[in-house]
């Protein structure tokens, strides 16, 4: 867990601190929670903003929590993305890769440009903190649905 909230707290300082010179302190519940879409997530998913990029930073984050059964659609990131696990248990998967099982403490860096989806197990809810980094505007481009047969493997 330390290594979460060096992970974190370097994270904020870069992105926070590229716009001005005074600290930031952003409160929770400061942003309201938002629905995961129907065509970008299967099942029950809450999306918490938790830090936008700010110039001339890229970086942004968010919380987001999978119900039991839900997860993303097949997705990929321009400069990849990192997932850092706080509740639960999850499922992650690249694409013509094995389904692994990921939780609290668990961090997973997932590669620019690899295909990927990450959600909850059938039986468990899954809260990750998803960090990833803007390319010209872009943090993600969402790809077909996983079915029912690749995440049950």
């Amino acid at each position: 867990m330390r290594l979460l909230a060096m992970t974190i707290a370097l994270l904020l300082a870069a992105s926070s601190l590229a716009q001005t010179t005074e600290l930031v302190i952003q409160r929770p519940g400061s942003q309201p929670s938002t629905t995961g879409p129907a065509d970008r997530f299967t099942g029950a998913v809450r999306v918490d903003p938790l830090f936008a990029a700010r110039d001339p930073g890229r970086t942004s984050g968010g919380s987001v929590t999978f119900e039991p059964g839900a997860r993303s659609a097949w997705h990929t990131h321009p400069l990849g993305q990192i997932l850092i696990v706080t509740a639960g248990v999850g499922r992650v998967q690249q694409w013509d890769g094995a389904v692994q099982e990921i939780r609290p403490g668990d961090i997973v860096w997932i590669p620019p440009g690899v295909k990927h989806w990450h959600g909850a197990t059938a039986n468990s809810r899954m809260t990750h903190i998803a960090i990833h980094e803007q390319l010209n505007g872009k943090v993600v481009d969402w790809m077909e649905k996983v079915t029912q047969e690749q995440y049950r493997q």
